[in-house]
């Protein structure tokens, strides 16, 4: 695993957290992406899916300043349709 440096402040702390998913899972996901992800969404997002640390589907979106840390700015899990089309994408 890469070490990744990610910047949290209040908001996004907030935002990013409000569907159930921890700081820790969310950094685990980003830093444990694997091809496609993570996935260019334009304006500057970049969307990563898989399995967060504790085994359930979850996404993030993110920003990455230049040369700079990581700014995540939503995540929440997966429903049973998304997981299913994530997982033929694997294929």
């Amino acid at each position: 695993m890469k070490y990744m440096e990610f910047r949290w402040n209040e908001w996004n702390m907030e935002h990013a957290t409000r569907h159930g998913v921890s700081v820790e899972e969310i950094e685990w996901l980003i830093e444990t992406a694997e091809p496609p992800f993570p996935e260019y969404r334009g304006d500057g997002k970049w969307l990563v899916q898989g399995r967060g640390k504790g085994g359930r589907y979850v996404q993030a979106i993110y920003l990455v300043d230049d040369d700079g840390p990581i700014f995540v700015i939503h995540a929440r899990t997966l429903d049973n349709q998304e997981i299913r089309r994530y997982r033929r994408r694997l294929r």
